[in-house]
């Protein structure tokens, strides 16, 4: 199984865990890290990670993050393919950033793309092309 974790659940870990949500998504974004860490689902790593995470101020966490890279079987650069499929989601309302990600993830024959982004996981109905999930919605699957 192949997932492509978008940059906002990489840094879910690091954000306010006082709120329940947050911290629900945490620990499922750290159980999916774990399976990862076991070679039981493959990682997908994109140019557009790469960038994202290079614009964080806190070098820490940019750091941790970017290690994620080396456990990445599959790396995806910029395609024709990748700007043609993002064009469309950003007609569909996506947002430029999240459509070249979720175009990364079809790319490399995601089977998941997981996020805590609202606004993608609200749109989600308009993507056939992969399955669009919550790190809690990822793990209640048993995958």
């Amino acid at each position: 199984m192949i997932i492509y974790l978008d940059i906002c659940c990489f840094n879910r870990p690091y954000d306010d865990q006082s709120q329940n949500r947050i911290f629900i998504e945490t620990e499922a974004k750290l159980f999916i890290q774990q399976r990862l860490k076991m070679n039981e689902i493959e990682l997908v790593w994109s140019y557009m990670l790469e960038y994202e995470n290079s614009a964080n101020p806190d070098f820490d966490i940019s750091s941790s993050i970017e290690k994620w890279e080396n456990l990445a079987k599959i790396k995806v650069e910029e395609s024709a393919f990748i700007i043609k499929f993002a064009k469309n989601l950003h007609e569909k309302g996506f947002g430029v950033k999240d459509s070249l990600h979720i175009a990364c993830a079809v790319d490399a024959k995601s089977d998941f793309f997981i996020t805590v982004d609202k606004g993608i996981l609200n749109k989600r109905k308009f993507i056939d092309n992969i399955r669009i999930v919550s790190p809690t919605e990822f793990i209640e699957m048993e995958v």
